[in-house]
C-alpha cells in the first residue's frame, strides 16, 4: 500500500541503495545488549546524513516547479543547511540559509569549521538571524525578496520537515522494515533523534505499516515531550493524508525527552560519553547535537531497563559527523567526563 502510494511523487535519485544494517559486536559485548545500526550517516550526499532523503522529493518539487534558488533556514551546524546547498550546487541552482547562533558563542570553530566550512565550498548564500523562533514567516520573507528581485525562490522548511519530505523516510522506513526482517533477529526497538519531525514521523508510519507493533522510539533533541508530540503527531496525520492512507489505529509515538537538555546544539557529558564510547568500540563517529544525544538515550534506556525484553535495539544513524570538527572544545573535556558509561557493571 505505501509503496504504490510513494510511487505516485516524483524522487531524485540521491540515495540510490540501502543504506547498510550493521550489527555492532564490540559494543553489543559490552554492554551485554545486542546492537544494531542503520547507516544513513554514509548516503552519498556532502557528507552523508538523513536529509539527502527529504530533499529527493523536495528538491523534485523545487525542480517540477521551476525554482531557480532554494531558501531554507537553520543553526550555523545545521546538517541540513549543509545537504540543501549541496543539492542546488549539484542541481546549478543557488541557495539562501537564514543562520542562527542558538548557542550564543564567540568560538571560532563553531562559526567557522564544520557544516559552516562547508556552505562557502558550496557557494551558498548566508544571512544571519537573532533566532529562528518564528522560522516560516522568515523564510517567507526571504522569498518574498528574492520573488521581487525577479528570481523563482522554492522554500524548503527547517530539517526538510513538511509532509512532502517525510515521505523520504517513509520510504526509508520501508527499506528498513525489509532489511530487519531480513536479519532473522526480532528487534525490541529502534531509537532515533527526535528533532523537526520528519525523520520521526515517516519512519514510524512506515514501520507500523511493514512491522505492526515495533515501538520506534524517538529522542528529542531541543525540547521537551510536550512541546515535541504535537510536532511529530501533527506531521505524521498530514503526510498519511498526503500519501492518501490511514493513521493505523496501533501507532503509538513514543518520545524520550530526558537527554537534550541543556538545549539544542549544546551537549551534555551523556552525550560525549556516547560519542567517545562508539568511536572508541566500532570506530562510528556519532555528532554532538542530534545522534550523540539519541545513542546516549539508548545507552541510559538499557542502563534502566527500559528495555524488557532481550531482542536487539536498533539505532538510526541520521549522519552529522561534520559538526564534530566545530565542537572541538568541548570534545577536549577531561577522559573522566566519560566514565558515567563504560560497561554494563555500571548499569
Amino acid at each position: 500500500m505505501l509503496t504504490d502510494a510513494l510511487a505516485r511523487f516524483p524522487r531524485l535519485d540521491l540515495v540510490p541503495a540501502a543504506t547498510h544494517l550493521e550489527h555492532l559486536p564490540r559494543l553489543s559485548r559490552h554492554l551485554g545488549r545486542d546492537i544494531w545500526i542503520k547507516r544513513d550517516d554514509l548516503t552519498p550526499l556532502a557528507l552523508g546524513g538523513n536529509k539527502a532523503r527529504k530533499l529527493e522529493y523536495l528538491g523534485a518539487d523545487a525542480l517540477a516547479q521551476g525554482a531557480e534558488v532554494l531558501v531554507t533556514a537553520g543553526a550555523i551546524q545545521s546538517n541540513h543547511v549543509r545537504q540543501t546547498a549541496a543539492l542546488a550546487a549539484k542541481l546549478g541552482l543557488g541557495c539562501l540559509a537564514l543562520l542562527e547562533n542558538p548557542l550564543g558563542t564567540s568560538e571560532g570553530n563553531y562559526l567557522s569549521n564544520g557544516n559552516r566550512l562547508l556552505l562557502d565550498l558550496f557557494g551558498c548564500d548566508i544571512e544571519t538571524v537573532a533566532n529562528l523562533d518564528n522560522a516560516d514567516e522568515l523564510l517567507e520573507a526571504a522569498a518574498d525578496r528574492l520573488s521581487g528581485a525577479g528570481r523563482k525562490p522554492y522554500v524548503v522548511p527547517i530539517g526538510g520537515s513538511n509532509a512532502l519530505g517525510a515521505l523520504g523516510y517513509v520510504r526509508a522506513g520501508l527499506e528498513l522494515a525489509a532489511q530487519m526482517q531480513g536479519t532473522g533477529e526480532d528487534f525490541d526497538a529502534v531509537l532515533l533523534a527526535s528533532g523537526s519531525a520528519g525523520t520521526h514521523s515517516g519512519l514510524a508510519l512506515a514501520l507500523e505499516y511493514a512491522q505492526p507493533g515495533i515501538r520506534a522510539i524517538g529522542v528529542t533533541v531541543s525540547r521537551p515531550e510536550a512541546a515535541q508530540r504535537p510536532k511529530v503527531e501533527g506531521l505524521l496525520e498530514r503526510t498519511a493524508d498526503l500519501l492518501a492512507v490511514e493513521v493505523p489505529t496501533g501507532l503509538q509515538i513514543e518520545l524520550w525527552d530526558q537527554y537534550f537538555a541543556p538545549r539544542y546544539g549544546e551537549p551534555n557529558a551523556g552525550t560525549l560519553a556516547a560519542i567517545r564510547l562508539l568511536a572508541e568500540q566500532e570506530g562510528v563517529l556519532l555528532d554532538p547535537v542530534y545522534t550523540g544525544k539519541a545513542f546516549a538515550g539508548l545507552l541510559d534506556g538499557i542502563a534502566r531497563g527500559a528495555f524488557p525484553g532481550r531482542g536487539p535495539l536498533l539505532f538510526l544513524h541520521t549522519g552529522g559527523t561534520p559538526a564534530l570538527f566545530a565542537y572541538h572544545p568541548w570534545a577536549l573535556l577531561e577522559q573522566t567526563q566519560y566514565s558515567i558509561i563504560v560497561g554494563p557493571d555500571n548499569y
